[in-house]
């Protein structure tokens, strides 16, 4: 495959390495429903429950709109679980959303998923089909980063947003901040009550977390924490500039390794396994998806064992495409915060 399909988000074998990257092109050139000034909608789009229009300025600069307002959503997996914590349900749901060990995909956060219909969970699957059988009035996902829809196959995408407007959200090179808020935008444009006990307690416990996380870091500086995924040949150290969530850690007081961009993407920095040791780490934080290879596994490569945080078991999952609604990332960054609590420096 050409250097330019690599990832942003490499899976556990080389053509998902090479092909499942926000900037490939998953969903380029889509055509958007309208591309117009949404002026009467205000600068982001504004929407309400009932009958009537909607419109919503999407963060490639495109206006999706509907004469009604949008029923039947379909969404990515961790889109659709976001806006299920504001109240705003889908019909249809496209990504990883199997069970991981036994327990509920970390994509799909408190999503029922007996009630959805699955488009597909691997990498390339979209079920045209089943998809146009939902009567679709809006798709959405994420973008990594824009124009390209995540999980959107590239081949397919003419077609599948013929079939109704779609709604891109950038989640990539900016701070977790962007995306939070967008999705709130978003949530409340199709009817949402942000002001529900629900919502209120949800963005009260992230802005305490927040403070709990900004409290660690400050108590333990020179802690140095590592982002990383790790596939059959390889294992990737994140560039944390390149993801919201570390990006906005960074901003929190976390000392990151900082890992040099390896392709025009800027996602990772690609390391054989017998380079596992270049950069030390105290905490290391581990790619949870499904597509990543799991802590038993990586257990497997010698080169990893020996590593000062992992003899040390300071280690964490990392949930790299955790649901942008702030009920998903407060426990994210208790949970961060507590291992940066404990963590101790090492020894390299």
């Amino acid at each position: 495959m050409p250097a330019a399909r690599r990832s942003p988000s490499p899976a556990p074998n080389r053509r998902h390495v090479l092909l499942a990257g926000g900037a490939l092109g998953l969903g380029a050139l889509l055509t958007a429903c309208g591309d117009g000034d949404s002026s009467a909608a205000g600068k982001n789009g504004v929407g309400g429950g009932g009958a009537g229009s909607w419109r919503f300025k999407d963060d490639r600069g495109r206006t999706a709109a509907t004469e009604e307002h949008p029923k039947n959503i379909v969404a990515f997996i961790s889109a659709a679980a976001a806006l299920h914590d504001y109240g705003i349900e889908c019909k249809g749901v496209f990504g990883p959303s199997e069970p991981v060990g036994g327990k509920p995909n970390p994509q799909a956060g408190d999503l029922d998923l007996s009630e959805l219909t699955s488009l597909g969970t691997e990498w390339g699957q979209f079920n045209i089909e089943k998809y146009a059988a939902l009567e679709p009035d809006l798709l959405i996902s994420n973008m990594f980063p824009a124009p390209a829809l995540w999980y959107v196959p590239e081949e397919s995408s003419k077609k599948i947003a013929s079939l109704a407007p779609t709604v891109g959200i950038s989640v990539a090179r900016a701070s977790l901040k962007e995306p939070l808020k967008r999705y709130t935008e978003l949530a409340a444009s199709l009817g949402a009550d942000l002001e529900t006990e629900r919502v209120r307690a949800a963005k009260a416990r992230f802005h305490r977390a927040e403070r709990t996380l900004r409290k660690a870091a400050a108590a333990n500086r020179g802690l140095k924490v590592m982002a990383m995924t790790g596939t059959t040949d390889q294992m990737y150290v994140a560039v944390p500039d390149s993801y919201c969530d570390l990006n906005y850690f960074k901003d929190l007081g976390i000392e990151f390794v900082e890992g040099e961009k390896s392709d025009e993407w800027g996602f990772w920095e690609f390391l054989g396994w017998e380079n596992a040791d270049k950069y030390h780490a105290d905490l290391i934080m581990i790619d949870n998806r499904t597509s990543a290879l799991p802590p038993q596994e990586l257990a497997k490569k010698p080169t990893w064992n020996q590593l000062p945080a992992v003899k040390a078991d300071q280690t964490i999952p990392w949930p790299m495409e955790e649901r942008y609604s702030y009920a998903g990332y407060a426990p994210v960054l208790e949970r961060l915060a507590a291992a940066v609590e404990k963590s101790k420096r090492l020894k390299r």
